[in-house]
């Protein structure tokens, strides 16, 4: 994963609507990339519920959360309707952003991993699981989060 304290790395890709999202849009904001390995797959569906749950733990601290993963934006507006998914899901079809955040695992699927990034483009947090069956639990991804931003 992405090294902590590093220039996050920009990017520019297409939302479930074909609009097309960069980080640059989120300058002067925290915002929390999700990396996860496909739509409609039992634990990234549960992960991204778990989040969608507790949206406002990250509203409240100031975050947007975005979700990226391969699958196009098609796929990622109907996974966002029937989950009723609050928050972006940006279609990384090349794996480009997945490569540059180094969140690309084994056989070239991503890896499930988050990079917190602060205001000013720089990388607070990062964290991959070496295996993409299982996810962090929202609340040991708070205490991290809470840790990150009160000791930067």
């Amino acid at each position: 994963m992405i090294t902590e304290k590093t220039k996050a790395p920009g990017f520019t890709l297409p939302d479930s609507e074909g609009a097309m999202v960069s980080l640059a849009d989120f300058a002067g904001k925290k915002v929390l990339l999700i990396f996860y390995p496909g739509d409609d797959t039992p634990v990234c569906t549960a992960q991204l519920c778990d989040y969608r749950n507790n949206v406002t733990e990250f509203t409240k601290r100031g975050i947007a959360v975005v979700g990226i993963s391969s699958d196009s934006p098609q796929s990622h507006k109907s996974f966002a309707e029937r989950n009723s998914l609050p928050f972006t899901l940006l279609s990384d079809t090349e794996k480009k952003t997945a490569k540059a955040y180094d969140a690309l695992g084994f056989l070239g699927i991503s890896q499930r991993a988050y990079a917190l990034i602060d205001e000013n483009g720089i990388v607070l947090l990062a964290y991959s699981d070496f295996l993409p069956i299982t996810y962090q639990p929202m609340k040991e991804l708070l205490a991290k989060i809470d840790a990150g931003v009160s000791g930067s």
